[in-house]
């Protein structure tokens, strides 16, 4: 497919505006999804990008956003307790053209067949993440599980890439990824945040990508340079 227009659904977001940059810079036409109240995030934006303020997990916000575009860009965030993730991730996955290019992101805690193998730091996070979230009803981690789950179940052209820890900073360029947490190259467990957008944007037209749940790390990283010095 001759990628052409995309969406991003949570464009106002930090990880979403690197992602909207970026794909402005390839000169896809843009459509922005986000909170109304965030709206004002993308004013640095206006003129060149089109904004669809609305929640969402919103199906007819999502189907108004998706249509017509060749591919779909998705910040899956565990907001709340009102299935955000995965009301997401559905009505992606049900208003997306047929064909269209599907890309998600997530963290390196969301598992595709159950062959990572998480250092004890990151089960620590995820346990206190689960417990917080439990207690303010803020977070909802099991929801982005199920949002993943159906993505992985759907026949759609799908990836969804995990992110280690995240910085800011310059790019370093596009990010090297394992199948597995646990790999040696992903070892160093960080990644400029505006790296990961650029993974996620180059997914769009990396066909090898389709069906597969990349983790991700920094190329520049200690981990990802003695792998790279290996071969």
């Amino acid at each position: 497919m001759n990628m052409k227009k995309v969406c991003i659904v949570g464009a106002s977001g930090k990880l979403g505006q690197y992602m909207v940059q970026h794909a402005l810079d390839r000169g896809y036409e843009v459509v922005g999804v986000c909170r109304e109240r965030s709206v004002g995030k993308l004013d640095a934006f206006k003129g060149r990008i089109t904004v669809i303020p609305g929640a969402t997990n919103d199906r007819e916000v999502i189907k108004k956003a998706v249509a017509g575009c060749d591919g779909v860009l998705t910040v899956l965030v565990p907001w709340g307790v009102h299935q955000y993730s995965s009301g997401t991730a559905q009505a992606v996955l049900d208003y997306a053209r047929l064909g269209a290019r599907l890309v998600f992101s997530c963290g390196w805690h969301i598992t595709r067949d159950g062959k990572d193998v998480y250092p004890r730091s990151l089960k620590a996070q995820e346990k206190l993440g689960r417990w917080i979230g439990r207690l303010t009803r803020i977070v909802d981690i099991d929801d982005q599980v199920e949002a993943c789950r159906r993505i992985f179940a759907s026949d759609t052209r799908w990836t969804v890439v995990r992110g280690s820890d995240l910085e800011e900073g310059e790019s370093q360029g596009l990010p090297v990824w394992s199948r597995h947490v646990g790999d040696p190259i992903l070892e160093s467990n960080i990644t400029r945040r505006v790296d990961f957008a650029l993974f996620m944007v180059e997914a769009l037209e990396n066909d090898e990508l389709i069906h597969e749940a990349p983790a991700i790390v920094g190329c520049q990283t200690p981990s990802a340079l003695a792998h790279a010095a290996d071969k």
